[in-house]
């Protein structure tokens, strides 16, 4: 289990049932590594501002990393963790490594609109 304060997901209906649920995720599939930690205190920090996207982790290496590891998107990736954004659903942006703040908020505006006005991350 990945200690971050981030919902899991360790189920394939878990992953699904986000999909479903939920027009707008982020999923950071990685390990407690040097490259993965960043992006997890990154996707913490900006949950309570962009509150219109599920912000989820996964681990790598446990029974359903295969879910985001085998994405056409990813298959090209050597650095973790591997970041997938999902509207509605379908891939919109897939990353691989370490991602900084201004990175992920670029992704996040692009993929899935911006903030509204007043909210401060």
């Amino acid at each position: 289990m990945l200690r971050t304060n981030l919902k899991h997901i360790t189920t394939e209906a878990e992953f699904h049932s986000t999909l479903q649920q939920n027009k707008n995720v982020m999923i950071c599939c990685g390990r407690m590594g040097p490259m993965c930690i960043p992006v997890y205190g990154v996707m913490e920090e900006l949950e309570q501002t962009y509150t219109h996207v599920a912000f989820r982790d996964m681990e790598f290496d446990g029974p359903v990393g295969h879910l985001i590891r085998n994405l056409p998107e990813c298959r090209s990736f050597a650095g973790l963790p591997f970041t997938v954004y999902f509207n509605e659903g379908k891939v919109a942006k897939a990353t691989s490594s370490i991602q900084t703040m201004d990175q992920v908020t670029d992704i996040l505006a692009k993929e899935f609109g911006k903030v509204r006005a007043g909210a401060e991350h």
